[in-house]
């Protein structure tokens, strides 16, 4: 039996470390979990939809949302471009009897275990080094020279705070990283809340 409810799974990492790619497996894993959609100004990449991705929201929109206290946590990621997480979100999937996942950066993701640390479970993925990491990132080509020296400074920055989370795990094989984490996911769904 699991236990779904006021849960809260925080998946966490620097851009590029694969913490979508876990999180899209433990949804298909888990009908319990919802991806928690987070807000972001941020304009859509490729494929991306809004309402399903990100809700894409300009910066003044944003700024309201912070005014009214509408966001869990909310973070300026890059310069001018702002990421959050609303209330209204986790409202949402709890209405519905799942447990969110969050897949967010790691200032957010300390902000949302500090106000919620009975019922939130966090994993950060590290990646097998900052060296891969770019080469990730750069195998996007979504990346200018520029974007991507910012990314690898601030994930190495970001690798600094992997002891604030519950697990942590090396995703240096895809398929093992996932198993992993829906190990993580089982035990933590069957402990009552």
């Amino acid at each position: 039996m699991f236990y779904t409810h006021k849960k809260i799974i925080i998946i966490t990492a620097p851009s590029g470390a694969g913490k979508t790619s876990i999180t899209r497996y433990l949804i298909e894993k888990y009908p319990q979990l919802s991806f928690s959609i987070s807000a972001a100004t941020r304009a859509p990449r490729g494929a991306e939809k809004n309402g399903t991705d990100y809700y894409f929201i300009s910066e003044a929109e944003f700024r309201e949302h912070i005014r009214n206290n509408d966001f869990m946590e909310w973070e300026m990621v890059y310069e001018g471009k702002y990421y959050g997480t609303l209330k209204s979100e986790m409202e949402r999937i709890w209405s519905h009897k799942q447990v969110p996942i969050l897949d967010i950066d790691v200032k957010g993701a300390i902000h949302v275990q500090k106000q919620y640390p009975h019922n939130t479970m966090s994993i950060f993925i590290q990646p097998p080094s900052v060296d891969e990491l770019k080469r990730r990132l750069a195998g996007r080509g979504t990346e200018t020279d520029q974007s991507l020296a910012a990314r690898v400074s601030k994930a190495s920055y970001e690798i600094s705070f992997k002891d604030h989370f519950d697990h942590v795990i090396v995703n240096d094989d895809l398929n093992k990283a996932c198993t992993e984490a829906e190990k993580l996911v089982f035990e933590f769904l069957s402990r009552p809340a």
